[in-house]
């Protein structure tokens, strides 16, 4: 069952159940996902699907944050609310840092990159395997360790 599918269904159910919170949030998710489906032409992948969630978690905590820094908690909390409802679909997040490192090395190898100008080429390869499961920082960071410790400087 897709993304789509799950929360079409939760959406039902919530609806029986009355919880006007929940609803308006899978509404919101919902949309969304109909909307970058629309973009595509096409049905989306299990990783388009992913993307789109993670986008929207993502914007909601930056709501969350932009809210608390003008002094109104309440609504961030609300935002906060329909982030963890947005987690609740996405896949486990984090990654062991060893996967990580065979992910970086992989690509390092591949592209026979040695410095750190090399960083964006490396960058662009290892993150659509590491997906969502990292944010970029943490990546670019590691990225950036390995290029300046581990190769020759061009």
């Amino acid at each position: 069952m897709s993304v789509i599918e799950q929360i079409q269904n939760d959406l039902s159910v919530a609806m029986k159940s009355r919880d006007k919170a929940y609803i308006s949030t899978l509404r919101m998710i919902l949309s969304a996902m109909q909307m970058a489906q629309k973009e595509e032409k096409r049905s989306m992948t299990s990783e388009q699907e992913v993307a789109v969630l993670a986008r929207e978690r993502k914007r909601r905590m930056q709501a969350a944050d932009a809210f608390r820094r003008v002094g109104r908690d309440e609504r961030a909390l609300m935002e906060e609310a329909e982030a963890k409802v947005i987690e609740s679909y996405l896949p486990p997040p984090g990654m062991t840092d060893v996967e990580l490192d065979m992910i970086i090395d992989e690509v390092v190898a591949e592209t026979g990159a040695v410095s750190i100008r090399d960083m964006g080429t490396v960058m662009g390869r290892v993150m659509p395997r590491v997906g969502h499961r990292l944010e970029g920082s943490i990546v670019g960071e590691r990225v950036k360790n390995r290029l300046l410790g581990g190769g020759n400087q061009r």
